[in-house]
């Protein structure tokens, strides 16, 4: 398996993951560039994650490159990114099928104009609710995708 605990050695690749591909698939959703090119940077993302508790939560896929990552807490998938360069491989099915094995979680919140997303999450069990929050700060509504957890006999 690919998927191991990330380490503080990863926090920059995580990082820079994070800021590419925040920027190649929301810009045109937030239409933001002084958020896209101005507060969203790789030293400023690779700090908050130093300074967070945030790595006992998050697992890379690393098959000798960091190409992905999983934030999970508690039942909630917080982030799944892969870096645009290693894109529609697998990674990204990996690495939400080893959090579905692994803990039990129940939902997570995409953008609701990230319709590539919502596909790719819907073909690993997870469906659309009506639920809808506003993205912090911003005009952009995220909607709740939910999963039924099979029960155990």
């Amino acid at each position: 398996m690919n998927i191991r605990k990330a380490t503080r050695q990863d926090i920059s690749r995580i990082a820079e993951i994070l800021v590419f591909t925040k920027r190649m698939n929301y810009r045109s959703i937030f239409q933001n560039d002084f958020y896209s090119f101005g507060e969203l940077q790789v030293l400023s993302v690779a700090e908050e994650y130093t300074a967070l508790d945030i790595l006992e939560h998050i697992w890379v896929y690393d098959d000798g490159i960091v190409k992905g990552m999983i934030h999970i807490e508690n039942v909630e998938i917080r982030e799944l990114y892969v870096d645009c360069f290693f894109q529609c491989q697998g990674i990204g099915a990996e690495l939400i099928e080893f959090a579905k094995d692994n803990y039990l979680v129940e939902f997570l919140w995409t953008i609701e104009k990230n319709i590539n997303g919502i596909r790719f999450y819907e073909r690993h069990g997870f469906y659309k609710t009506n639920k809808r929050k506003l993205e912090d700060g911003t005009t952009v509504h995220l909607v709740l995708l939910a999963r039924q957890i099979p029960l155990s006999c």
